[in-house]
């Protein structure tokens, strides 16, 4: 036995020699129980003692307790010994009692069973618990009380175990060609092989190291995991990939939130190359933009509800709602909303053995390009977008006026009333948006990070303002109205107050000037007219002190303003990136499709040709492309397309 790990205490040398002396005592006074005399005991041990029979770690012979028939027949008459078997966080079975030589010797017999002397633990794996449930059977001169692993955990640990893993096999149950004449020497590679047989090359090309990891882990464990890598890395990729690997199994239910409904359907319809009539969404009422085509559903219509599209997509909130639609559809399961938990680590080691996966930014850095652009289409109320189209219709018919007026006085009239109407829509857009952007907000406070918001209308930031403090957010808020002279004190607050999440800005305002790294989310709820607002705004995370990956958010909404500012600032770009360059530049984003309708592109034509407001501060925003150029430049030959 080695030194270090059992070696004992002064203490507890002291406390085995008691406690043997206290049963020697015992003994000798119990004349019915004793079959030796204490001659004849000593004969016995200093006999064994020349036969090398006794231990090393036992205590003297003089104090040695002895052998007594009676005990063995009774366990009850011999100390107790605590053995407790748990789930480790790293997914073994670890075993925990005091010492007691028998029982370590045991321990040692369990195959791949090692000590961990930093947690004084013995530990082994899952496959190896049915032997060590065993041992307190086995083990003679003990009375050993047991407390074995929960009923629950060990029917999870069962359960786990007993999927089938998808990774190895085509669909049909065979073993890939690959595979057989690799899978001796290289299990790694078969591995990752595997995982790349069935991902459409669109996607695994796409996909960085740690994700193909994702999907190689959900594969392994027959679908049945969960992915919950911290917010930005990409889950929403990794569970397409996995869908495309398991294609024979098609249709697909998707639960999301309901923010996220949209997004996932122009995924789906991306990555895939699905057909949009073949990806069903439910909303809770009709309304809103369909631009792409998808087969839209309402849970409040009167008729029967079918899931009958290749990938169907409803929100957590409509399940209870739609509960018996989905009993009666290919997607039969057990549906109902679990909360609380009694022994926070255990369901953690729990859950890292049996389903889950998680890796953080801080993790898989060194994989991350160091910033990324996302649009996220949120959904608008039916009421809202009518009237936002009516104020569209209106301007096409200005519009009209000014292509057949040939008087320059009632065009300069005309050109005015045009500018007015798009600010209006610009000022009815941002109020339209306040209610889906409040609930994408909730998605990202449940995840429980550092973000910025950035908008531009008061009514849309005074609306995120409250949301958060009516969700006990801790926040800061910097908008024209907030003093120079506290504004670094909010940002310090921002940067060293764990308590504080949300920094609520104003583009204009809180767009410059602030240092505010401790976030590595970004969240537009609104747009600027101006690129250089927009790439100024990033900065104020994605600057020098950052040491995360920057995930940035657009919330843009089909058919309303977002449409026509999104197209101008591209312009802008791609102008201004032609004339410093030589190429454009426009603001990548990572995991979208372009939408544009007929309708708003002429209204956009139609605003190139008077460019809306001038870039007033033209030499730092060509200083900051140039520099932005080269490191978005940099990112793209090695992150072709990221997550």
């Amino acid at each position: 036995m080695e030194l270090d790990e059992w070696e004992l205490s002064v203490e507890e040398l002291d406390f085995l020699e008691r406690d043997a002396l206290q049963k020697i005592s015992q003994q000798r006074h119990s004349s019915s129980s004793s079959s030796l005399s204490t001659n004849q005991q000593q004969s016995v041990i200093h006999s064994l003692s020349q036969k090398g029979e006794v231990p090393s770690r036992t205590l003297p012979s003089s104090i040695a307790p002895k052998a007594n028939p009676a005990d063995q027949c009774s366990k009850e008459q011999l100390p107790k010994v605590s053995l407790k078997f748990i789930l480790h966080a790293t997914g073994n079975i670890a075993a925990k009692f005091p010492y007691n030589q028998v029982l370590v010797d045991a321990f040692r017999k369990i195959p791949k069973a090692t000590w961990n002397a930093k947690e004084r633990l013995w530990m082994f794996p899952q496959s190896s618990l049915s032997l060590a449930e065993k041992v307190p059977c086995e083990v003679p001169g003990c009375n050993i009380e047991v407390e074995n692993l929960h009923p629950l955990v060990q029917r999870a640990i069962a359960a786990a175990s007993a999927q089938p893993d998808l990774q190895g096999f085509d669909m049909c149950g065979r073993m890939f060609p690959c595979q057989l004449s690799l899978i001796d020497h290289y299990s790694s590679l078969v591995a990752y092989i595997s995982v790349c047989y069935w991902i459409p090359k669109s996607i695994e090309s796409k996909l960085l190291p740690f994700q193909r990891e994702g999907v190689r882990f959900v594969l392994q464990h027959g679908g049945r995991a969960l992915l919950a890598d911290e917010m930005g890395l990409g889950k929403t990729l990794q569970a397409i990939a996995v869908a495309a690997c398991v294609r024979d199994s098609w249709p697909v239910l998707i639960l999301a939130p309901s923010s996220l409904r949209l997004h996932w359907a122009s995924m789906i319809e991306q990555w895939l190359n699905i057909p949009p009539p073949d990806i069903v969404v439910v909303f809770s009422q009709m309304g809103g933009s369909n631009r792409s085509g998808f087969t839209i559903l309402s849970s409040n219509s009167k008729g029967d509800i079918h899931l009958d599209g290749l990938f169907n997509i409803i929100s957590y909130d409509l399940v209870a709602k739609l509960e018996n639609v989905l009993m009666a559809s290919e997607f039969k399961g057990v549906f109902g909303t679990y909360q609380g938990a009694s022994n926070h680590e255990e369901l953690h080691n729990l859950m890292k053995a049996t389903v889950m996966i998680r890796r953080l930014k801080k993790d898989v850095l060194y994989q991350l390009p160091m910033k990324r652009r996302q649009q996220v289409f949120l959904e608008l109320t039916e009421k809202d977008m009518k009237w936002i189209s009516c104020l569209f219709c209106e301007l096409e018919v200005v519009k009209g006026k000014i292509t057949m007026c040939k008087s320059e006085e009632e065009v300069k009239s005309l050109k005015l009333v045009q500018k007015n109407l798009i600010n209006k829509i610009y000022t009815d857009s941002a109020e339209a948006k306040i209610p889906a952007v409040l609930d994408y907000l909730g998605t990202i406070v449940e995840a429980d990070c550092k973000f910025l918001i950035f908008a531009h209308h008061q009514p849309m930031i005074e609306a995120i303002h409250q949301f958060l403090l009516k969700k006990k957010v801790g926040c800061i808020r910097i908008d024209g109205t907030t003093p120079a002279s506290s504004r670094q004190a909010l940002v310090n607050d921002f940067q060293e107050k764990d308590a504080i999440k949300a920094a609520v800005l104003s583009i204009k305002a809180g767009g410059v000037g602030l240092t505010l790294t401790a976030a590595s989310t970004v969240i537009f709820a609104e747009l600027s007219w101006t690129p250089g607002d927009l790439i100024q705004a990033e900065d104020r995370a994605h600057r020098i002190g950052q040491v995360s990956s920057v995930n940035i958010y657009y919330l843009l909404a089909n058919d309303t303003v977002d449409d026509i500012i999104w197209d101008v600032v591209q312009n802008k770009l791609e102008n201004l990136g032609q004339m410093l360059d030589g190429h454009e530049n426009s603001l990548e984003v990572s995991s979208s499709q372009e939408h544009r309708s007929p309708t708003k592109q002429k209204t956009v034509d139609l605003i190139h040709q008077g460019s809306p407001g001038k870039q007033k501060t033209l030499d730092s925003f060509m200083k900051r492309c140039i520099n932005m150029d080269d490191a978005e430049h940099q990112s793209k030959l090695k992150y072709p397309r990221n997550m």
